[in-house]
């Protein structure tokens, strides 16, 4: 009940913040004005999402490396990786197949009333961290206090991997270490909790703030665009959903509903990590074992970004379409498998997608001004990315533990986030 009544806390403060921008956008049209306005008012999200940044890493840590020490042995860890990197490749060529795909039928860059950028302009969106090479010596930190300061996730699950692995091989000798850190992922789970009552909060300043900036009225001049994208995330989510149900039935349902708080969270302020803890805390209700969705759900973070993925095919091409420029089903198969490779930890990176878009379009000689075309809208288009990206990772954790052989034991109070669940491979 206390979640079913802090969802609606979360859909009324996201109609009520729609409505106050929109007043505000109205009373102060003044594009500086409204931009010094909504300044003000993102301050209560700007909070809430450093709140949540500050609790990402330790939560990381402490929960990957119980889940690691509690498997065992190496055998089991690469077992797990192996079936959820399995998963996070055949979600990706999906989710890339379906942008494409959907792109190429419905055409929303042709024939686009909208005065297109020069294209020697500048996106002022820079692509240089997306080098191969720079994106495989990034995987380990220099230092693990560096790689937590900076909340570099990929990192963090490197390191704690590492110090999992070898707290199993201790077995014992480092009961103490792995029993206190243990205690560490409790104390952050609390702290979690206190940060989500402020979560409405958040949702309305987070919608307030760009309304007044943005106006209602950018979704009219762009709303082919975003109609259709958001068409595509619809048909994305159902596909997740079949996939689920192939694996647990009508339980799946019972997936979804677990997981609509931490999908409206991600959605409002358009932060994949503001979902995290939730997530995590609804899996274990599901229930999935902690040592499941401690070790996949970081992952995840990084490899099995669904909705982002299907957003690089979607825009990439839709910039085309605008310039009128041609691609051949070659170069989209080759910008299929390019992007498969440039997209994979960009969860640490600043406006990741649009870094991987540019990347793709210098790649194909389409001009990178036309990234201009979006940006305006992409805090619109991300809050839908972050919210995809909660259901696909919701369902791999879940599908992960499936696989396992896992038959959970339902936790038999509400407030039992650690329901123990019997392994027959394990």
């Amino acid at each position: 009940m206390r979640a079913n009544r802090l969802t609606t806390f979360i859909l009324v403060a996201m109609v009520l913040g729609i409505a106050v921008g929109h007043l505000c956008h109205v009373l102060w049209p003044d594009p500086e004005t409204a931009k010094a306005i909504s300044g003000y008012i993102s301050i209560v999200t700007d909070i809430f999402l450093r709140l949540i940044k500050m609790i990402i890493a330790p939560l990381v840590f402490s929960t990957l490396v119980v889940g690691v020490a509690h498997m065992g042995d190496t055998k089991a860890v690469g077992r797990i990786g192996a079936k959820a990197m399995t998963w996070f490749i055949g979600a990706s060529v999906v989710s890339l197949l379906l942008g494409m795909v959907l792109v190429n039928l419905l055409q929303p860059g042709a024939n686009l009333n909208l005065p297109l950028p020069d294209a020697a302009a500048s996106s002022g969106v820079a692509t240089s961290s997306l080098s191969l090479k720079d994106f495989v010596a990034h995987l380990v930190p220099r230092s693990v206090f560096e790689a937590m300061a900076q909340n570099e996730i990929l990192q963090i699950v490197v390191f704690s991997l590492f110090f999992g692995v070898a707290c199993a091989a201790l077995g014992e000798r480092a009961r103490t270490v792995v029993a206190w850190t243990e205690e560490l992922s409790h104390v952050i789970l609390k702290i979690t909790g206190y940060i989500m009552g402020l979560a409405p909060l958040a949702v309305f300043a987070s919608m307030a703030a760009i309304i007044t900036t943005q106006g209602l009225g950018i979704l009219v001049t762009y709303g082919k665009f975003v109609a259709e994208f958001y068409l595509g995330l619809a048909i994305l989510w159902c596909l997740l959903a079949a996939v689920g149900f192939v694996f647990f039935g009508r339980r799946v349902f019972e997936l979804i509903s677990l997981v609509r708080e931490p999908f409206l969270l991600a959605f409002s302020t358009a932060s994949s990590e503001a979902a995290y803890p939730k997530m995590m805390e609804q899996l274990v209700r599901f229930p999935v074992s902690r040592r499941i969705v401690s070790f996949v759900l970081p992952m995840g973070y990084s490899f099995n970004l669904d909705g982002s993925m299907m957003y690089c095919t979607f825009a990439t091409i839709f910039i085309a379409q605008a310039y009128n420029i041609e691609l051949s089903l070659g170069q989209q198969a080759t910008m299929l498998l390019l992007l498969m490779l440039t997209s994979k930890g960009m969860a640490g990176v600043p406006r990741a997608s649009l870094v991987v878009i540019a990347a793709t379009l210098a790649t194909f000689n389409i001009p990178e001004a036309g990234l201009l075309l979006i940006i305006g809208i992409d805090q619109f288009l991300d809050m839908g990315r972050s919210a995809t990206n909660v259901i696909g990772n919701s369902l791999a954790t879940a599908v992960v533990g499936k696989w396992e052989g896992e038959q959970p034991v339902v936790p038999e109070t509400e407030g039992d986030f650690e329901p123990e669940a019997r392994s027959q491979t394990a």
